[in-house]
């Protein structure tokens, strides 16, 4: 039997079916009506909150898939995008040339891409030394073989020989002597390509100049179609992918030549060349193997200013002898007579020597002739049979013409004696072998050779570097 119940509960079972919401008790058991709204409007926030959030991931994650989709676009795209490339197994090489960057260009304007390539590499500090004659096909060429001239029979751009006249545009082997870099990392079983290189179409040795890794010279490509082609490479299976690779470029000697050094134009062209270090610098990192790559950036020679008040006429000697066009295989920068058979070579230098040191003769005193065989020992161009046999060296700035002419005429030329600095031209190295915010005393180009196959680790021909040379310019333990 139930207990009755006492009056303080038959009090809360009242209360409890029917409210009174004046009474204390009342409001300490049911929420006040300022509670209700705050719950009604926390939850109304607590909503609102859940669909923002709910946006914002939503947002977000459309997002990603759209970067997602702009890094990954294809290669013609123009997109930022992330090419991460295969791992650089084997030590890379890319060698790039400027052609006819003077050393101190470099000071001229703004070159971000360059100085980052100086900074965290290695310099020649006071530039880098061509060979003789300061041309661009015979100093492209002692790069690439480690030879002068006189060894690798590219004597300059162009002369005649025997029955036959070697040009820019020939490429029979017999011309090229020596072993260029493409032909020593093929021959090591190893693969190159050449994006243009004076010697590179020539197919001599186990070198076939391959369609996909050898582009025959065109002008008229834009750089940057050059720049890349040669960041493809790094797209191929590792098995296929060049270690040794050549990019070449005409400025800013093209400008120069018109200009002379000291024209604005020679500051766009810098600007443009920078712009093209930093698209080959960029397109490395996107693929990831920027730091894991070398690459040295050179040039074949420097340039200087001339006018036509530095002029020196042939004609002018004829009190002391006739120098006929015929007998001249190049007037300037490098004047090369060859007579004819017959006439002895040393007398036409002994009576060319009585006329320029007479002081009737212009500008005679800024031209020394002699037989090539008297030249000073540290051009290294005499033992070579495509030399002719008289060679003049020209005062820096000065040129030599047949005939007195009217034409006015300033611009740029190189080709001058090796020792003038206006004829330097830059090195950088920048990779895993070379150290950081280094600078080396300046050095003749034909060190790049063995310096270049060192990096490889592979065997090189014989040459006219020095052999310990790389152990001045590399890190230890990074070649061999």
């Amino acid at each position: 039997m139930a207990e009755p119940m006492g009056s303080a509960s038959l009090a809360i079972a009242k209360l409890e079916a029917d409210p009174d919401p004046n009474d204390q008790s009342t409001a300490l058991l049911q929420p006040s009506f300022a509670t209700r709204v705050f719950t009604s409007r926390q939850r109304a926030c607590s909503a609102l909150v859940f669909i923002v959030m709910l946006i914002i991931t939503c947002v977000s994650t459309a997002s990603a898939i759209a970067f997602a989709f702009l890094l990954f676009r294809g290669p013609n795209s123009g997109s930022l995008r992330l090419e991460r490339a295969r791992p650089i197994q084997n030590p890379t090489v890319i060698l790039v040339s400027s052609d006819g960057f003077r050393f101190g260009y470099q000071f001229k304007t703004q070159t971000p891409n360059i100085d980052r390539l100086t900074a965290n590499g290695t310099e020649a500090e006071a530039g880098m030394i061509p060979v003789f004659p300061t041309l661009t096909f015979p100093n492209h060429y002692s790069i690439v073989t480690g030879l002068y001239p006189c060894s690798h029979g590219i004597i300059s751009n162009g002369f005649p020989y025997g029955n036959d006249t070697f040009t820019m545009k020939s490429h029979e082997p017999k011309w090229w002597l020596g072993e260029p870099l493409w032909e020593t990392v093929t021959k090591n079983g190893l693969k190159a390509a050449t994006y243009f290189w004076p010697g590179s179409e020539v197919k001599k040795g186990n070198w076939d100049c391959p369609p996909s890794l050898c582009k025959k010279y065109d002008g008229s490509i834009p750089f940057e179609e050059r720049v890349d082609t040669v960041l493809s490479y790094f797209d191929l299976p590792v098995s296929d992918r060049p270690v040794f690779m050549t990019l070449y470029f005409e400025d800013p000697d093209h400008q120069g030549h018109k200009v002379g050094p000291d024209d604005p134009e020679i500051t766009e062209a810098i600007s443009m060349i920078d712009k093209m270090m930093g698209r080959l610098i960029q397109g490395l990192e996107r693929k990831g193997v920027f730091e894991d790559v070398t690459i040295l950036m050179v040039g074949d020679h420097g340039m200087v200013g001339t006018c036509d008040k530095k002029l020196i006429f042939l004609e002018d000697l004829a009190p002391w002898i006739e120098i006929p066009h015929d007998w001249v295989q190049s007037y300037s920068p490098l004047l090369s007579i060859r007579p004819p058979h017959g006439i002895s070579p040393s007398e036409v230098v002994a009576k060319m020597r009585e006329g320029l040191s007479s002081g009737k003769v212009k500008n005679g005193m800024y031209l020394k002739v002699y037989l090539k065989e008297d030249l000073p020992e540290r051009l290294h161009y005499s033992y070579s049979d495509r030399i002719p046999p008289i060679v003049g060296l020209i005062e820096e700035a000065y040129k030599v013409e047949q005939k007195t002419s009217k034409r006015q005429e300033c611009g740029g030329a190189h080709g001058y004696d090796n020792e003038f600095f206006s004829m330097r031209t830059i090195f950088i190295g920048h990779g895993p072998q070379f150290a950081k915010s280094r600078k080396v005393p300046s050095f003749m180009n034909v060190e790049l050779y063995n310096t270049v196959t060192s990096i490889l680790k592979i065997q090189g021909a014989p040459n006219n570097g020095t052999p310990s040379f790389p152990s001045t310019i590399l890190l230890p333990g990074t070649w061999s």
